[in-house]
């Protein structure tokens, strides 16, 4: 393998966009979850949840004869064959359809109790969660590399970079999430959005990446005008009125 190969550093750099977009929705998830813990163990959560991420993607890299493995038909449902990596992927589409649900459902009827929700959210409980969907995501993460460059070395190399760029930019986004309600529900809703696709994968229903990300990409273009036309507006009419 030559290091300075043009292709190979194109390769590189390809990949390595990938990951990130790839790692988006890993990033809102996160952040969400770790929104439900207390302020002082958000940011430890968030770096966790991002390292268990290069841990689990790395190490399916070097089982790539069980990823190949996963994708033989194991049994048959009305003729549609199901291999390991549709169990997985429908698994995992159906649970994050569920924590979307739940935590929208979090913040529209709120807690009866009122933050004893966040009470009830305990470190261990989160990580948990962020590890089940970093097996999901990984999955899919480790998929796309194993398509597209045969040097392990090459696909290790752009995980790191990506999860490193995740690392910076974790923190940040879910700061912003956090302080804007609108911004959470639209990712929650995103994330409802990619639990379907993944689901629907799961049972053999392939939809184009294309058809996921350019719908979100546009959504939060929309939501970055209301949020700057809020800023720009001031505080409603009768708040005004009434300092």
């Amino acid at each position: 393998m030559e290091i300075l190969d043009p292709n190979l550093l194109v390769a590189f750099l390809t990949l390595t966009a990938l990951e990130v977009v790839l790692g988006i929705d890993n990033i809102i998830f996160i952040s969400i979850l770790a929104g439900r813990l207390p302020p002082s163990q958000r940011a430890l959560a968030r770096q966790v949840g991002l390292s268990l991420a290069v841990i689990t993607r790395i190490g399916l890299l070097f089982m790539l004869s069980w990823i190949i493995g996963l994708t033989a038909p194991l049994f048959s449902v009305f003729d549609h064959p199901f291999s390991g990596r549709d169990l997985i992927l429908a698994a995992g589409g159906a649970f994050l359809i569920a924590k979307a649900t739940s935590e929208i459902h979090h913040k529209l009827e709120g807690d009866v109790a009122g933050d004893q929700g966040r009470v009830g959210a305990t470190f261990a409980g989160v990580i948990v969660q962020i590890l089940l969907l970093d097996i999901v995501f990984s999955l899919d993460s480790v998929i796309t590399a194993v398509g597209m460059v045969k040097y392990i070395e090459v696909m290790v190399a752009a995980v790191l970079v990506s999860v490193a760029m995740m690392l910076v930019f974790a923190g940040p986004v879910g700061e912003f999430v956090e302080r804007h309600p609108s911004v959470k529900m639209l990712a929650l809703s995103f994330l409802l959005l990619i639990g379907t696709v993944l689901l629907a994968e799961g049972f053999g229903h392939h939809i184009p990446k294309a058809y996921v990300y350019l719908p979100i990409a546009f959504s939060i273009f929309v939501e970055m005008l209301n949020l700057r036309l809020r800023a720009r507006s001031g505080p409603p009419v009768e708040l005004r009125d009434s300092l």
